[in-house]
């Protein structure tokens, strides 16, 4: 259960910090956010990628879980990464 929450953190975390940047946001919303929302979204994405990391100490200790938070983040932004390309696609048609 640990690794779907922290997986599911970090996944969250990179969408709000892909979606905090102006090329994401034409992409997905057609428009740019004011710089208010955006610096919100960069805050809250960091913000669940430091509750992931603790998440995965807090349950695997400090040897196994920074390999396993390493696994999970590579994973969430390899995930958010491709569903960008994959929308940006599917809008360009």
């Amino acid at each position: 259960m640990t690794h779907l929450t922290v997986f599911a953190l970090c996944l969250a975390a990179f969408a709000a910090l892909a979606l905090a940047t102006d090329r994401a946001q034409h992409t997905v919303l057609g428009r740019e956010l004011p710089q208010a929302s955006a610096r919100s979204l960069r805050a809250m994405g960091w913000a669940l990628l430091l509750l992931a990391l603790w998440r995965t100490v807090a349950a695997m200790g400090w040897g196994i879980g920074l390999v396993a938070y390493s696994g999970h983040t590579s994973a969430a932004a390899g995930v958010v990464f491709l569903a960008l390309i994959a929308w940006g696609r599917r809008m360009g048609r």
